[in-house]
C-alpha cells in the first residue's frame, strides 16, 4: 500500500501528518531562527530517511512476492511437463501392449480356423490326383486294340468302383467359417478426450494455509485454516523438516486442524507445510506456503534412575516396570510454568489403584508413594482429584488407554486486604475425557515454576508428557 508523501503508517493503519515545528514570532533573533530552521531540516531529513526505509522494505516485500510467483510458476510448469510426459509414455505403452494382445488374438483365431481347411484341401488334392491317374488309365484302356480289351476294361471298372468316385469331401460354406473383424468403440476417444480436458487444475493459492505456530516444551503446536470457501476438505496432511534438511516427512494425517509436533530440538528452525484432500477425492491439494518456527522452551523430561520406571530415549515417556520398588517419578527440573498447558497422554494401562497419581507439585519430596500429599495437585487413575492431599467432591472420568489429561494454571493475585493464608493463588483447570474441574490452589509463597510427577502401584502404565 502506498502512503501519501509526508505521512507515516501508524499502528492502526491510518496516516499521521508530520507537523513541522512552529516557528517563533517575528521578534525571534536571527540565531534562534537559524537553530529552528536547522532543527526542522534535521526532522525533514529523518522523516525522509524513515520514508525511504519503509519504501525499501516494501520493495523487498514486492521482490519476495514476485520471486514466490515466478518460482512457484516455474515449479508448476515443470510438474505439469513431467506429469504429462509420464502420461504420454504410459498411454503409448498401454496402447502398444493392447495392440499386441489383439494381434495375438487375431493370429490365434486365424491359425485355428485355417487348420481344418488345410486338412480338407489335402484330402481334395489327393482325390484330384487319384482321379487324374484313373482318368489317364481309363482313356488308355478305351483306345487299345480289341482282344485284351475286355480284361483290361474289367480291371479298370473294378478299380474305379474301389475308388468310390461318387464320394466327395464336404467343403464348409463361407457363412460357416470365421470372418475376422475388429470392434473398436469410438466412444473411447470421447471418454479419453473428456478425461484429458478435465485432467489437472492450476491453483493460484493452496486451499489451506498454516495459521499459527505456537512453541511448546520440546514441541510446536501447528494450527491451520481453510482459505478456499469452495473447497470441502476431508483430510489434512501435515509435514515438517529441519531447515537444514532436504526432504519433508509426514507427521500427521487426519481431520483435525491442529497438531502438536513433538521431538522438536530447542532453538532449531523447522519448516512446516500442510495440504488437504477434498471430499471424495484421492489426490492431495497443493502444499501451503512453508512456515518456519522454533521452540525455545526446554523439553519436559522425567528423572532418570528411579528403579520402578523405564524411560524412552528422549525421557519424555515413562513406563512402570515390574520392579517392586514404589515411589513418585518426578520431572528432571521444574519446567512447567503458569500460563502453559501441561499434557499427559496415557499410552498403555495397567491395573488401577486408588494411590495412582498424575499431576504437579511445588517441590520434589522423596519418601512418598503418591502425589496425594501437601503442595501438590493431581488426578488418580480412577478420576479422583486431590488438592494438597485432600480429595475434591468433583471427579473426572477414569483414565483409560489413549486418555489425555491436561493441567492449565494461571496466577490469581490476592488483594492487600485478602484473608487468604497464603500469598499466591493459582487458578487450576484439570481436563480429561472432555470434562474439566476448576479450583483455586493457595500456596504459602510464590512459585515461578513447578515440577510434574506420576506414580503407579502396578506395572504396565505408560505415560507421555508434553
Amino acid at each position: 500500500m502506498w502512503l501519501a508523501s509526508g505521512c507515516e503508517a501508524s499502528p492502526g493503519g491510518c496516516c499521521q501528518q508530520r507537523v513541522p515545528t512552529a516557528r517563533a514570532g517575528s521578534g525571534m533573533d536571527p540565531e534562534g531562527e537559524a537553530l529552528l530552521l536547522l532543527q526542522e531540516a534535521r526532522e525533514s531529513v529523518e522523516a525522509a530517511r524513515s520514508y525511504r526505509r519503509e519504501l525499501q522494505q516494501r520493495l523487498r516485500g514486492l521482490q519476495q512476492a514476485r520471486k514466490q510467483i515466478r518460482e512457484s510458476a516455474a515449479l508448476t510448469r515443470d510438474v505439469l511437463e513431467q506429469h504429462f510426459n509420464d502420461l504420454k509414455g504410459t498411454l503409448w505403452k498401454l496402447l502398444d501392449e493392447r495392440l499386441v494382445l489383439l494381434r495375438q488374438e487375431v493370429d490365434a483365431i486365424e491359425q485355428e480356423s485355417i487348420k481344418p481347411l488345410d486338412e480338407c484341401q489335402k484330402l481334395i488334392e489327393h482325390g484330384v490326383s487319384t482321379a487324374d491317374d484313373l482318368l489317364q488309365e481309363g482313356e488308355c484302356v478305351i483306345h487299345e486294340v480289341m482282344g485284351e480289351q475286355n480284361e483290361k476294361l474289367c480291371n479298370f471298372t473294378k478299380k474305379a468302383l474301389h475308388i468310390q468316385l461318387d464320394s466327395l469331401p464336404e467343403v464348409p460354406a463361407l457363412v460357416d467359417v470365421p470372418c475376422l473383424s475388429a470392434q473398436l468403440d469410438d466412444c473411447l476417444l470421447t471418454i479419453v478426450k473428456n478425461q484429458i480436458f478435465s485432467h489437472g487444475t492450476v491453483a493460484s493459492r493452496p486451499p489451506v494455509q498454516i495459521e499459527e505456530l505456537t512453541e511448546k516444551p520440546g514441541g510446536i503446536l501447528v494450527r491451520w485454516c481453510k482459505v478456499d470457501d469452495d473447497f470441502i476438505p476431508q483430510d489434512y496432511r501435515l509435514q515438517y523438516r529441519k531447515s537444514t534438511a532436504n526432504h519433508f516427512e509426514d507427521v500427521y494425517v487426519g481431520s483435525e486442524m491442529e497438531f502438536i509436533v513433538l521431538h522438536i530440538d530447542p532453538n532449531v528452525d523447522y519448516q512446516f507445510r500442510v495440504c488437504a484432500r477434498g471430499d471424495g477425492r484421492q489426490e492431495w491439494s497443493p502444499w501451503s506456503i512453508p512456515q518456519t518456527g522454533r521452540s525455545t522452551l526446554v523439553p519436559h523430561e522425567w528423572t532418570a534412575g528411579l528403579e520402578g520406571y523405564s524411560l524412552s530415549s528422549r525421557r519424555n515417556i515413562a513406563l512402570r516396570n515390574d520392579s517392586q520398588s514404589c515411589g513418585v517419578l518426578y520431572s528432571k527440573a521444574p519446567t512447567y510454568f503458569c500460563g502453559q498447558t501441561l499434557t499427559f497422554r496415557i499410552e498403555t494401562v495397567g491395573q488401577p489403584d486408588k494411590r495412582d497419581s498424575i499431576g504437579v507439585c511445588v517441590e520434589q519430596q522423596n519418601g512418598y508413594d503418591s502425589l496425594q500429599r501437601d503442595k501438590a495437585v493431581c488426578i488418580s487413575t480412577n478420576g479422583a482429584v486431590f488438592v494438597n492431599g485432600k480429595e475434591m467432591t468433583n471427579q473426572l472420568p477414569a483414565v483409560t488407554c489413549g486418555s489425555t489429561v491436561t493441567f492449565d494454571m494461571e496466577v490469581v493475585h490476592l488483594g492487600p486486604n485478602s484473608n487468604e493464608g497464603g500469598n499466591t493463588k493459582l487458578r487450576v483447570t484439570i481436563s480429561s475425557n472432555n470434562r474439566e474441574v476448576v479450583f483455586d490452589w493457595v500456596l504459602d509463597h510464590s512459585c515461578g515454576s513447578l515440577y510434574f510427577g506420576c506414580s503407579f502401584s502396578y506395572p504396565g502404565w505408560k505415560v507421555l508428557v508434553f
